[in-house]
């Protein structure tokens, strides 16, 4: 070797690269000087600031594009709101029964005494989050836990003006929840399709994390149909969208939004082991979202579709336990009797591969695709049988074994009073020795949490004397009532309660 040419070769690059990042600070010296004004203080300032845009990304059809986060954040943060929600918390005390409301008095009387256990007193808890508005009608959507057991929820919006919200409904297997509030010329976030989102794309996280209102943090999807089992619902649906956007507490309910300001999805947990954020978030997929705000709407409850098996992720240890070739999917470890997919022929030990042309690596991408199905609509899966690929059509079926919508009766009053409600079953009606009635199936923020001590499963037997038989009772009942209410029933174990509430004039 010639070291001679050799340390001539280099000392050619050094000068080279060295004149070039002389002529770089030069350049940036130059366009500082151009761009600085002194003051008669000594004091300097610039006028503009170069070096912005500095990062470039691809867009879908390939073009250059700067990477600038003002113009998505200017999009989005009207969008975002704030959310506050109450929960009165009994507390035993020194002070006696809590007291009526004076127009209770006046129709009632003392006959409401005890409603409230003696002794007790309310001391509310206050938890925060963030939501988004999804239509210019007011609709809300955030997380479930944001919400839950609540008495009142109170909604900001970027403009710091606040609003009570009524809960449309929620759905506990997804953590979702869906608000709406009554307000005029919102803006609104548009979803889009999440199936589309890939891994190493820009996102933000747009919410309220730690009581900082309004804040936006960037990073890029790290991951897609993650499962971290935080979920304890019996038929949970965890894929979640994973990012390394700071997602903190108070984060949770808000916006996971692309380049153009659309909404990916829903922020709703993070991964750590200090309660803050240490490196990934996760988000529920605007497609899981859409699907259930759709259900809310149209059916007042959220319509799963179920094939009724039991499953795996595939992966090579599992081939071993197994004894089988690996194939990526997911392994079916038991079928359901009278399953949907029993009744189409699927068998313990299949490897499903694809639904609808989809792939499935994951149970969790398995569990997101029949997420957005309903009961009896009809999916074509792909499964590996013994080495051998096979086509199987799968009618779904709901949680009660059957192929129809369970459609729940909602009433406009029903979301002002807070509660879901279901006809006694007639074998409970039989053992309490009742003629029918309605049993108070699940209570949300509304007149029924914020000024009655009643708890759930409760049996209305009577409102205001008029004797109640089934939900449609309760809504012929209660839909033009103004005033005070008084109901009337017994819980489970046959203890005879009232309760009195207003209903606004």
């Amino acid at each position: 070797m010639d070291t001679n040419k050799s340390s001539k070769g280099s000392f050619k690059v050094y000068f080279f690269s060295a004149a070039i990042a002389l002529a770089v600070s030069l350049g940036v010296i130059g366009i500082n000087k151009l761009n600085q004004k002194e003051e008669i203080n000594g004091v300097t300032t610039v006028e503009t600031v170069s070096g912005k845009n500095v990062l470039y990304t691809a867009d879908d059809e390939g073009n250059i594009r700067p990477l600038d986060f003002t113009d998505t954040s200017k999009k989005v943060l009207d969008a975002v709101v704030h959310i506050k929600s109450t929960q009165s918390s009994p507390e035993y005390g020194n002070q006696g029964a809590r007291e009526l409301p004076d127009p209770f008095k006046e129709f009632f009387g003392d006959m409401f005494k005890g409603q409230t256990p003696e002794g007790m007193q309310s001391r509310p808890r206050v938890g925060t989050g963030s939501g988004v508005i999804i239509n210019d009608k007011g609709y809300i959507i955030t997380n479930n836990h944001v919400i839950d057991n609540a008495d009142e929820v109170e909604v900001t919006l970027y403009d710091n003006e606040s609003y009570k919200a009524t809960v449309i409904g929620t759905d506990p297997t997804t953590d979702l929840a869906l608000l709406q509030i009554d307000a005029d010329n919102l803006s609104t976030m548009s979803l889009v399709n999440s199936d589309d989102v890939e891994v190493g794309e820009w996102v933000l996280a747009v919410g309220n994390p730690l009581g900082l209102n309004s804040t936006v943090t960037a990073g890029i999807v790290s991951a897609k149909a993650r499962s971290i089992n935080i979920n304890k619902e019996q038929f949970a649906v965890e894929s979640f969208i994973q990012t390394d956007a700071a997602i903190n507490p108070g984060n949770s309910g808000g916006a996971l939004v692309n380049l153009d300001g659309n909404l990916v999805g829903i922020n709703t947990a993070i991964a750590s082991r200090t309660g803050t954020y240490t490196g990934y978030g996760f988000a529920v997929p605007s497609n899981i979202v859409t699907k259930v705000v759709e259900d809310l709407l149209k059916y007042g409850n959220v319509q799963r579709g179920m094939l009724g098996v039991s499953i795996r992720t595939m992966d090579s240890n599992l081939a071993k336990e197994k004894d089988v070739d690996f194939a990526s999917g997911v392994w079916v470890e038991q079928v359901g009797e009278a399953s949907a997919a029993d009744k189409a022929g699927i068998e313990a030990g299949d490897i499903i591969l694809e639904v609808n042309g989809i792939e499935t690596h994951t149970s969790p991408r398995l569990q997101e695709i029949i997420a957005g199905k309903r009961p009896g609509d009809e999916v074509t899966l792909l499964v590996n049988r013994g080495g051998k690929e096979k086509e199987f059509k799968v009618t779904l079926m709901n949680s009660e074994g059957g192929f129809g919508i369970v459609k729940k009766e909602k009433k406009e009053v029903f979301n002002v009073l807070g509660a879901d409600f279901e006809t006694l079953d007639k074998n409970l009606a039989e053992k309490l020795n009742l003629d029918g009635g309605v049993q108070v199936s699940k209570l949300y923020p509304g007149k029924i949490k914020s000024e009655t001590q009643m708890r759930e499963g409760f049996i209305i037997t009577h409102i205001d004397g008029q004797r109640v038989k089934d939900v449609e009772d309760v809504a012929n009942i209660l839909e033009n009532k103004k005033g005070g209410v008084m109901l009337e029933g017994v819980y489970e174990d046959g203890t005879k309660y009232y309760y009195a509430f207003g209903l606004e004039s």
